[in-house]
């Protein structure tokens, strides 16, 4: 990180990536031959499950992913470039909290020390580095002018020791394990190939939220208290913790949109990877039947953004975006929902999630 960006944020990125390596646990260790072949499967069901997305979405977009990646990883590596995509979605909101305010920004700067926030960073990844199977990231290509080159369309990463592990944990077929978890994640690169206006418009809503027009200072001790859990063991309130107070009627409107967006992105997947075919995953129903009895496994930016806002009460939504989906599907058909990803005016409302037909009338009628 350069001085100049240093001197700009309020944690010290470079610094975070490092320390998320170190800090996050190896987790299961295998034999290394188990491990070279459940990578070597993984990769061959990333591809595998592209085919499947565009059987069941219809979109496209599935045959032409090019401009993306996938990679197979470690908790250390998955760790690090999740933390550059963090600096990613969080330096645009530093950048307009400094220029509202320089002097309490810098005051925010001296009180909170980057080298600390990047410890509390390090420590929030590295949590999350044990919990995540797999992730598609459409934020990657931002993080430098190099991955803007590699993978201008996103990254799709897939941790392997978690992967393992929880088939195990889950006494499920391997493979259909692991396809099944491949689907879910390919939905979601397909969608923001199908939607290529879709990233910019996410990466701008969440940007939005660094105009609040309480003190920096405040939002950054909210900020810190959310990331590393030291909420005084307070509830989130009305679903938007610890920045409740602090959101206007505005900002209440764009986390709402997000809150929508996500559920529709998370709903989606999951229709897809429940409505694969027996004959294609034999035991899906007893892998989800056993996956639902798990904690919920959002992605990790979602994960990411619900602990900056405290948005854990909202996102327990998420069930009703697969319903949206489903409504939408059995009475419209799926070329018909596929008109959500036009534009982000036939994204769903908050509202809308909870009451499908209320979209159909609103941008099928």
């Amino acid at each position: 990180m350069s001085q100049e960006l240093t001197q700009r944020s309020l944690v010290d990125w470079d610094a975070a990536a490092q320390l998320a390596a170190k800090m996050t646990p190896p987790g299961p260790t295998p034999a290394p031959r188990e491990m070279s072949k459940a990578v070597e499967s993984l990769r061959y069901f990333a591809h595998e499950s592209v085919h499947h997305v565009h059987t069941i979405t219809r979109l496209d977009a599935a045959e032409n992913l090019r401009d993306s990646t996938v990679l197979v990883v470690d908790r250390a590596g998955w760790a690090k470039a999740n933390t550059q995509t963090f600096s990613v979605l969080m330096q645009p909101v530093f950048d307009r909290l400094r220029a509202k305010d320089p002097q309490k920004f810098d005051a925010a700067r001296r009180g909170v020390a980057p080298t600390a926030t990047a410890a509390e960073m390090a420590a929030f990844v590295g949590f999350l580095s044990s919990k995540v199977l797999g992730q598609y990231d459409p934020y990657a290509g931002l993080v430098s002018e190099t991955a803007a080159r590699s993978h201008p369309g996103g990254r799709l990463m897939f941790v392997a020791p978690n992967v393992l592990w929880t088939e195990k944990e889950l006494n499920v077929a391997p493979e259909d394990f692991r396809l099944w978890v491949c689907l879910h994640e390919q939905t979601h690169r397909v969608q923001f190939a199908a939607a290529p206006w879709l990233r910019d418009h996410m990466l701008e809503q969440i940007t939005s939220l660094g105009s609040l027009d309480a003190s920096v200072w405040d939002r950054v001790r909210a900020l810190a208290s959310s990331v590393t859990g030291r909420s005084r063991g307070e509830r989130p309130d009305a679903g938007l913790g610890p920045l409740t107070h602090l959101l206007t009627a505005q900002e209440r409107a764009t986390v709402s949109h997000v809150t929508a967006v996500m559920s529709l992105l998370e709903g989606h997947a999951n229709a897809v990877m429940d409505a694969v075919d027996a004959r294609i995953v034999p035991t899906v129903k007893t892998i989800r039947r056993r996956f639902d009895n798990r904690s919920a496994d959002h992605s990790v930016v979602d994960r990411f953004i619900r602990s900056v806002l405290g948005m854990d009460a909202k996102m327990r939504q998420y069930s009703n975006g697969q319903k949206f989906v489903e409504h939408i599907v059995e009475r419209e058909g799926m070329d018909r929902f596929n008109t959500v990803w036009s534009s982000p005016q036939t994204l769903p409302t908050e509202a809308e999630i909870h009451d499908p037909r209320a979209w159909v009338e609103r941008v099928l009628r």
